[in-house]
């Protein structure tokens, strides 16, 4: 009983979708403070600085550049944490598990199977009828 819930945790979409959520969710908060604490101070440098810095206005309309550049770091830093504390870990703790498994020998294909057959059936006609 205790194999077949090891075997259920390790379903790669079991713990991939604990990943996604529980986390997902953790890192996503940690980056994203990180992200408006010193991503965003520093796109706004590199767009002007001040308020305005990081965004630029047309016909009354703002339009955020610089919200769109931190958003993309910090969903490129989320993706980085989750694949680099989770996804390759378990991806090694799958691949050894699977070398310490032997690999399933492949069967015999139709025309192998075919060929065994005449083969039979030709040494069954010279030995003749058996009485």
């Amino acid at each position: 009983m205790i194999k077949g819930f090891r075997d259920f945790i390790m379903r790669g979409n079991i713990v991939e979708l604990a990943v996604a959520v529980a986390i997902g969710s953790a890192f996503a908060t940690l980056v994203k403070q990180f992200s408006d604490s010193f991503i965003r101070p520093l796109v706004g440098l590199v767009g002007g600085g001040g308020d305005a810095g990081g965004s630029f206005t047309v016909n009354g309309q703002e339009f955020d550049w610089g919200g769109f550049v931190n958003a993309a770091i910090f969903f490129l830093a989320t993706c980085a944490v989750i694949y680099f504390a989770v996804v390759a870990p378990l991806n090694a703790l799958q691949e050894r598990r699977r070398r310490g498994q032997p690999t399933p020998e492949t069967p015999p294909t139709q025309e192998e199977l075919l060929t065994e057959i005449r083969d039979l059936l030709r040494a069954q006609r010279r030995s003749g009828p058996e009485s």
